[in-house]
């Protein structure tokens, strides 16, 4: 009773201040506030002092000591906010400027952070290889608009190099949740250091080309090409096998097209990069399907025999690859074309019109297809991804030799971050699997049972 009769007062007592301090000077509110301060009555001292700061009389001193409870209370933002205005009364003070500094320590790092959790709230539920093929085509289509940005007129050309800038810092957020993913699965340190090395390197890369490209520096398009290298990289090896087909069949077809090279990778060497994607997913991919179709019954069954068909049709499309990789004049690239498609008939559609997965993809691709629309109302149009500009092809580097007719051994950094990634997504798979378990086994509720 003794604790509800101080909590009372104590809350008449701040309804009492807010009423009254209206008819009080700026000393007399001052006063009030260092009382509620030496009182250890925080929240009173903050709400009385605030609007003091921007007065002519006492806002230097109330700002500072705002500055300071803010700061013991974790509160970085506003206690860098109220430093700095203390800061704009006694520039040459000091003492004000140490408290400055005092209250902007650890600002960026608390910005960062909260940044990250944002971007992982976002990205919540989605694989790393939907995240990469997202930013991937992004980064292509970046690309390929750097190449000519500076040549428009100069209120033109600043427009579009903050655009670009903002866009490519959007690409540097999509390493965070992949970062978060492998952090979460690895459990060898050492394998652990040396992908997580790689992806800061490939995210720092991204975030300088973002620079570069709102300073208008010349070096933007070189950083960004190997920004689309990296994403690339990596898509191929977190790619799942429905999404391996998509890219496939888009290289496919702009081999079979003669596109020229794009950043210095034939589109035939893509497509065979792509089938073999495929073809080392596609066993743990299968079980993973079957094991969902157990626990949900809108999905269609993928039988053995459906399987074995898939996989002999991507062995004969590796070799058909191959062959067009080594010779000047392709064998039968449209016929690839027609393995893909009958690869991608076969495999089990979601009765419900796609799995999370696809509904995760098909937003991502919506969203995007909106930013490109807004984009263009006030840029240029924009050339087709499947015809390269003049500039840029100039400015590319040499197209790959064919491969040999052997599968080239895989790089051991890629084994291990292929290995890793698969982890990380059985281990999603799974926890899914055993929600949409739960999710059956549950009782309907009341309003929903069929009585």
């Amino acid at each position: 009773m003794k604790g509800v009769i101080i909590v009372f007062f104590a809350l008449t007592g701040a309804f009492l201040l807010a009423d009254d301090e209206a008819q009080l000077t700026d000393g007399e509110v001052w006063n009030r506030g260092v009382e509620c301060y030496r009182a250890g009555d925080v929240t009173n001292a903050l709400r009385v002092l605030r609007p003091l700061m921007l007065t002519k009389t006492h806002g230097a001193r109330a700002a500072e000591l705002v500055a300071k409870l803010e700061h013991e209370r974790g509160n970085v933002e506003e206690a860098a906010s109220a430093a700095q205005i203390a800061l704009r009364a006694a520039p040459d003070d000091a003492r004000v400027n140490r408290n400055f500094t005092r209250a902007v320590d650890g600002l960026q790092d608390e910005r960062e952070k909260r940044h990250i959790n944002e971007v992982l709230k976002a990205a919540q539920g989605k694989d790393p290889g939907s995240l990469l093929r997202t930013a991937t085509h992004d980064a292509r289509t970046l690309f390929a608009e750097a190449g000519g940005y500076r040549t428009n007129a100069p209120a033109r050309a600043v427009a579009l190099a903050d655009a670009l800038s903002h866009r490519a810092e959007r690409l540097a957020d999509t390493w965070i949740p992949v970062r978060e993913t492998i952090a979460q699965s690895v459990t060898n340190e050492e394998q652990a250091a040396t992908i997580l090395g790689q992806i800061e390197q490939a995210q720092s890369k991204t975030r300088t080309a973002a620079r570069q490209l709102g300073d208008f520096d010349e070096g933007a398009y070189g950083t960004l090409s190997d920004v689309e290298h990296d994403l690339t990289r990596f898509l191929k090896l977190t790619v799942l096998p429905p999404g391996a087909l998509d890219e496939d069949l888009v290289a496919q077809s702009n081999a079979w097209m003669d596109v020229a090279a794009f950043n210095g990778r034939k589109w035939q060497s893509d497509a065979l990069d792509y089938t073999r994607a495929f073809r080392a997913k596609f066993p743990a991919w299968a079980r993973s399907y079957e094991q969902q179709a157990k626990a949900d019954t809108n999905q269609p069954p993928f039988t053995a025999e459906t399987q074995a068909k898939i996989a002999a049709l991507a062995s004969t499309l590796e070799k058909l690859q191959m062959e067009c990789c080594e010779k000047s004049l392709p064998p039968d690239q449209e016929r690839a074309l027609g393995i893909i498609r009958e690869i991608q008939g076969l495999l089990p559609k979601d009765r419900n019109g796609g799995g999370q997965q696809n509904q995760n993809q098909q937003q991502q691709q919506n969203q995007q297809q909106q930013q490109d629309q807004q984009q263009q109302q006030q840029d240029q149009q924009q050339p087709d991804q499947q015809q390269q500009p003049d500039q840029q092809q100039d400015q590319e580097q040499q197209p790959q030799e064919p491969e040999d007719s052997k599968e080239p051994e895989q790089k051991p950094e890629d084994r291990e971050v292929e290995a890793i990634l698969k982890k990380a997504q059985e281990r999603n798979d799974e926890h899914e699997a055993e929600k949409k378990a739960r999710m059956r086994k549950a009782p309907l509720p009341p309003n929903e049972k069929d009585w």
